[in-house]
C-alpha cells in the first residue's frame, strides 16, 4: 500500500517505520530537522526490548503534492492541528484514498453515519464552521484508537515506551474491504489492529480517561497515580467520568468496563505525566477541545447535565489561553 504519515512524531514514526520495514511504500510529511534526518538516514525505531529497527526505505517530503495520491493517509497529529493542514492535505487524495484519524478525543466525523436524531451533525468544538468536513469527505474516514505510548527522542528516531495496538473501524460499523486491507497491513507490520464494529464505543473507553485525567493533571501538576490515590481528586475524576458516561449512553454507547476498573487502570500506570501536563510544562497549545470541550457540547446536544466537566473545562481553557497570551510555560521546580 502507498501510505503517507502526516505527523512524523512519536506515534507517526512508530507506525511509519514498522510499515516500511514490512514492505509498505511509506512517505512522511515532515519539516526542518525531521525532514532532513529522515531523508538522510531513514527512520530508526528503538523498540520496547531495546532492539533497534531501521527503516531506510522511507522518504519524507514537505509539500503534500510531492507525495501524490495515496491508498491511506494516517493522521497522527493532535486534533487542533488538523485545520492547519488544509487545504494542502487534499494533495494526497485520490479517488479511493482512506483518511485514518489516529487522533485522541471526539473526532469531527462523530455523527457521520450514526443512525439517530443527530446523524450528520457537526461538532463545533472540534470543527468550527465545518471546515474539516468540507475538505475531508466523510466517506474517506476510517476511525482509529491509538493505545501505544512512544517518544520522539531525536529527528527521525522514536523510542517505543509500550503497546502496539491500533483499533480500526468504519463509521457505519461495517467490515469493509478497505478497512480489512488496512488492518492486514498493520498486522503484517507487527501491530495488533482489530477491526471494531463499534469504533465510537472504543473511542469513548479511551476518552473516558483522557477527558478526566488530562485537565486535572494540567491544573494540579500531578501524575495519574497521585490523582487516583488522593481522595479529593479521585472523587473529582469519578464525578467527571459519571457525567461523561451519561452523555455517551445517551448517544447509544455501552461501556464494557466499570468506572472503578477504569480508575484502577489509570492508577496502575503509576507516576505518569499526561500529555496535557507535558504541554503545560512546554508551553504548547492544549489539546482541550477534542478531549473536553466536545464532551461539553455533546452534553448540550443530548440535554445531559455536565456541571463538573464544564467547570474543569472552563478553568483549564483559561490556563491554556493565559499561557499562550503570555508566551509562557508552567512547571514545578524542585530544589
Amino acid at each position: 500500500m502507498k501510505i503517507t504519515v502526516v505527523g512524523a512524531g512519536a506515534i507517526g514514526g512508530y507506525l511509519g517505520a514498522k510499515l516500511s520495514a514490512a514492505g509498505e511504500d511509506v512517505t512522511f510529511i515532515a519539516r526542518n530537522r525531521n525532514l532532513e534526518a529522515i531523508n538522510a538516514n531513514g527512520f530508526r525505531l528503538i523498540q520496547e526490548d531495546g532492539s533497534e529497527l531501521h527503516a531506510p526505505g522511507v522518504r519524507a517530503v514537505q509539500r503534500y503534492a510531492d507525495a501524490g495520491p495515496q491508498d491511506a493517509v494516517l493522521l497522527t497529529v493532535k486534533a487542533h492541528q488538523v485545520r492547519d493542514l488544509l487545504p494542502d492535505l487534499r494533495g494526497l487524495f485520490g479517488p479511493e484514498t482512506m483518511v485514518v484519524t489516529m487522533i485522541n478525543g471526539v473526532p469531527w466525523w462523530y455523527f457521520h453515519k450514526l443512525a439517530g436524531p443527530w446523524e450528520g451533525r457537526a461538532i463545533e468544538a472540534v470543527d468550527p464552521g465545518g471546515l474539516l468536513a468540507a475538505h475531508i469527505e466523510p466517506e474517506r474516514v476510517i476511525g482509529s484508537v491509538v493505545y501505544p505510548a512512544a517518544e520522539l527522542v531525536a529527528p527521525g528516531v522514536v523510542k517505543v515506551i509500550e503497546g502496539n495496538r491500533f483499533t480500526l473501524g468504519e463509521p457505519d460499523g461495517s467490515r469493509s474491504e478497505r478497512v480489512e486491507r488496512l488492518s492486514k497491513a498493520l498486522m503484517n507490520a507487527g501491530f495488533k489492529a482489530p477491526v471494531s464494529k463499534d469504533i465510537r464505543g472504543e473511542i469513548w473507553v479511551k476518552l473516558w480517561g483522557n477527558l478526566t485525567f488530562n485537565p486535572i493533571s494540567a491544573l494540579t501538576h500531578a501524575t495519574l497515580e497521585q490523582i487516583c490515590t488522593f481522595a479529593p481528586t479521585r472523587e473529582l475524576a469519578a464525578r467527571m467520568m459519571t457525567e461523561a458516561k451519561a452523555v455517551a449512553e445517551r448517544l447509544g454507547v455501552q461501556f464494557r468496563i466499570s468506572l472503578e476498573q477504569r480508575l484502577a487502570g489509570a492508577q496502575a500506570v503509576g507516576a505518569h505525566k499526561t500529555s496535557m501536563l507535558q504541554d503545560v510544562e512546554a508551553g504548547r497549545t492544549l489539546e482541550l477541545e477534542a478531549l473536553v470541550g466536545a464532551v461539553v457540547e455533546l452534553g448540550r446536544i443530548t440535554e445531559t447535565p455536565t456541571p463538573t466537566i464544564e467547570a474543569i473545562y472552563a478553568v483549564t481553557k483559561l490556563l491554556g489561553q493565559t499561557l499562550q497570551t503570555e508566551g509562557g510555560r508552567l512547571a514545578i521546580q524542585t530544589g
